[in-house]
């Protein structure tokens, strides 16, 4: 039977008791590196995600104060967290950063701007907020 297919659950499970008692050579490796490729994809994914919304939210605040409410800035402090849990989890993710803010702002921008009705041109075209600010958890715009 095909677990993996099947059930995925009873498949994990069978691969980590092969790992634990050594039992190699019978592991399900094209599934295994499989996995592996998409648990590193998916951490880059969920990183990219809060970015966005950390982005947006920072826009929103910066650029329309009068509407500044405690679900922006906790929606800010929350993207922060789990993005400090992220990068605790694998600190190698803190260099995609830059990477991915520079293909996450016009997704953030876009947000933003149909979240405030100002347009693209009323937003600075490329992120105006350094790595450290976006990190920083008193920084708000």
């Amino acid at each position: 039977m095909d677990h993996y297919h099947q059930d995925y659950s009873l498949w994990l499970q069978s691969q980590v008791k092969l790992l634990r008692t050594g039992r190699f050579h019978e592991l399900d490796v094209e599934h295994l590196i499989e996995e592996m490729v998409d648990m590193g994809a998916s951490s880059r994914r969920a990183l990219a995600s809060h970015l966005i919304i950390l982005l947006a939210h920072l826009l929103k605040w910066q650029f329309q104060p009068e509407h500044r409410c405690s679900s922006w800035s906790g929606s800010i402090v929350e993207q922060r967290v789990q993005i400090e849990d992220l990068l605790d989890a694998s600190p190698s993710l803190g260099s995609l950063i830059p990477e991915l803010m520079a293909h996450t702002y016009p997704k953030a921008l876009k947000i933003a701007s149909k979240e405030t009705g100002i347009p693209y041109s009323g937003f600075p075209s490329a992120s105006p907020y350094t790595l450290d600010q976006i990190l920083d958890e008193d920084y708000f715009p």
